[in-house]
């Protein structure tokens, strides 16, 4: 048995979803005048607008935008675009981990939507230079479950005749989003701001706006999915009047996340935050031999969602050997949640998100070492 390191992570909680609260986060600096109050009542509303318009000032949204709160996290929202967008044109649907595998089922099987499926194995992209801009496009910004992401848009044409979709959940506050590239962009703000699980945003561009009003789907909606009425956007679900009761209680921990997010400088520190978390992870990577990162390029290495996996060859493909390295490390609360996805290959994922603080990214390093150790000494 080999001696546990000394110094230890001041916050242990590395998720990849829920994630980390902020730094210095306490319920006490909530503003909770809004519990027990309609979400229809002049409070009620003006707290989700502000909600809305941080967002819209932390992340540089353009004005020609709409951004709307949505039910049912990021899935909720991808699927209100899927469902309500797609089926006016061809479809390529790009996938290289869980989440974009999902919605390939979704659009293939159950829409029944004539599609093109492009794949690439966990750690790898496909050619985004292939893709055909004809076609509405979704993709995953950021591969949750795989660690990899997209590097840029600059393979996303001005002249697209299709819409693009992009699943950008574990990416957006922690990567520049190209907004003029994109048509649809959806994300869960309890991914790089730590907010609480249940709630999706919807950013949408004058484009998607276009084919909302303009294309009518062949199946029928749900409710939670209608954002349309006379063939006109319901402009009220953007500026606050959310579709079902939202818990107020997570629009003010949004909020609270959002004016920390102000008050460190904005996107562009909050990009920081998360580099810099990576870098230090990538620096032991690096002097480690018997571990990876899942991205073969680093280039499209994520800068949140980190996936590592074995790569001595004596422990290669064990499952066994990071499943009970992620037990030892929450058994000694120095990790917490780091297991792979379940549908991703065997190995850890370690969040790296804007919330996370780079000293505890410092200090769980020797204790990956040591789990290693404890995990192969008998094998």
């Amino acid at each position: 048995m080999t001696t546990p390191p000394t110094a230890r992570p001041q916050r242990a909680h590395f998720s990849s979803g829920p994630c980390a609260k902020r730094p210095g986060w306490s319920p006490d600096n909530l503003n909770l005048d809004v519990l027990g109050r309609s979400h229809r009542s002049k409070l009620g509303k003006a707290r989700l607008k502000l909600a809305i318009d941080l967002t819209r000032k932390v992340l540089g949204v353009p004005d020609t935008h709409r951004i709307g709160i949505v039910p049912a996290s990021d899935t909720g929202a991808v699927e209100m675009a899927m469902w309500s967008m797609l089926g006016a044109r061809k479809a390529t649907m790009l996938a290289w981990e869980s989440f974009g595998e999902g919605w390939v089922t979704d659009v293939v099987k159950q829409l029944k939507i004539d599609a093109d499926v492009v794949t690439a194995p966990y750690g790898e992209l496909p050619d985004l230079a292939a893709v055909d801009q004809s076609t509405d496009v979704v993709f995953t910004w950021n591969g949750t479950t795989s660690g990899v992401r997209v590097p840029n848009g600059d393979w996303i044409r001005d002249d697209r005749e299709g819409l693009t979709i992009a699943d950008a959940t574990s990416a957006v506050f922690a990567m520049d989003m190209p907004w003029s590239k994109l048509d649809v962009v959806t994300y869960s703000w309890q991914k790089v701001l730590g907010g609480e699980g249940g709630h999706g945003v919807l950013i949408l561009s004058p484009r998607a706006v276009e084919r909302l009003e303009t294309y009518k789907p062949a199946w029928p909606l749900p409710k939670i999915f209608r954002m349309t009425k006379g063939g006109k956007l319901i402009e009220g679900i953007f500026e606050g009047e959310t579709i079902n009761t939202p818990s107020m209680l997570c629009v003010e921990d949004y909020i609270d996340a959002l004016e920390w997010a102000e008050s460190l400088g904005g996107l562009q520190a909050l990009i920081a935050r998360s580099t810099a978390n990576a870098a230090a992870l990538d620096a032991w990577v690096a002097k480690t031999p018997w571990v990876a990162n899942l991205a073969t390029d680093p280039a499209t290495a994520s800068n949140t969602s980190v996936c590592l996996k074995i790569v001595d060859p004596k422990f290669a493909g064990n499952a066994d050997v990071p499943k009970t390295m992620a037990s030892l490390l929450e058994k000694q609360g120095v990790a917490l949640d780091i297991g792979a996805y379940r549908d991703a290959p065997p190995g850890l994922r370690i969040w790296c998100g804007a919330t996370v603080d780079t000293a505890d990214i410092e200090a769980l390093t020797p204790w990956l070492d040591w789990a290693f150790a404890e995990a192969t000494a008998a094998l």
